[in-house]
């Protein structure tokens, strides 16, 4: 996809973190923007700075909610015409420790990162083939998609189905020109953590177990905010689409992780068989 302007990019995590500075770079390139969020206050906000660049929809939508998905998507493209930008990119980065996983936390964080990819294609994917054309999918995951990091089980597990599901559609959609790239952020200043925090399922926690916890967001906070700017990845996301690149990184602090995990597969595999007269 060589032009984005004139066309429409629906975004969920819109309004703010990450989905924002893409919204930010896409409306700079003359695309028409649906953003949907689940903080109505923060769409209110996006629409007002970026209405002045673009033609700016805002949806509240919990992305779990297909019934909900695909009103908004009908009301999207009555307003804005066909959406041939799709950017799954709403998540949270909340966990459990392994000791107390309940079905409710698989739940939400599952639901959030995996299924809310899955609704966006599912809802989306249809009418693009239906319209011809072509297009582009974005999905976010992370660097703890491409090998297990301190980030946590649920979140890691989340990560690495979005990873295999962009590398699958990607083959799948090349026949009808539609494009996959899938976003593996590392540190980006967002505030994610707090804003998991806000859906997240209530749990009991000692005295003790709160204070420790709170130790560990402070320092998470704090490597997120030294991390990339938002805007600048949203700027690595529209270069992405233009020249239909599958891996978008932030950085390369996974490399060495990825490095070892290759390693890690190809050691564990069986001797190549002698070759026989």
């Amino acid at each position: 996809m060589d032009r984005v302007d004139g066309k429409t990019a629906f975004i969920t995590g819109g309004a703010r973190g990450i989905g924002l500075g893409i919204a930010r770079a896409f409306a700079r390139s003359g695309a028409k923007l649906a953003l949907a969020d689940l903080d109505q206050a923060s769409l209110v906000t996006a629409k007002s700075e970026l209405s002045d660049l673009t033609t700016v929809e805002t949806f509240k939508l919990d992305v779990r909610d297909r019934s909900a998905y695909a009103r908004v998507a009908d009301e999207t493209e009555s307003r804005l015409g066909p959406v041939s930008i799709l950017c799954n990119n709403a998540g949270v980065a909340g966990d459990q420790h392994v000791t107390r996983l309940t079905y409710e936390y698989w739940d939400w964080v599952i639901g959030i990162n995996l299924h809310g990819v899955i609704n966006g294609i599912q809802t989306f994917l249809p009418r693009m083939l239906n319209r011809g054309g072509g297009g582009h999918i974005v999905n976010t995951a992370s660097g703890a998609g491409l090998a297990a990091t301190s980030s946590g089980l649920l979140y890691t597990t989340s990560k690495f189905a979005v990873v295999g599901l962009s590398e699958s559609l990607r083959n799948a959609l090349e026949p009808f020109k539609i494009g996959v790239s899938v976003l593996c952020p590392g540190p980006v200043n967002t505030k994610i953590i707090s804003n998991s925090r806000e859906t997240q399922p209530p749990t009991q926690v000692t005295a003790e177990e709160a204070k420790v916890f709170e130790t560990i967001i402070t320092q998470v906070n704090a490597v997120l905010a030294a991390g990339v700017d938002p805007d600048e990845v949203g700027e690595m996301v529209l270069a992405a689409v233009k020249a239909n690149r599958l891996y978008i990184h932030t950085d390369r602090i996974m490399a060495g992780l990825i490095e070892a995990r290759t390693r890690m597969l190809l050691d564990a595999m069986p001797p190549a068989s002698k070759s026989r007269n």
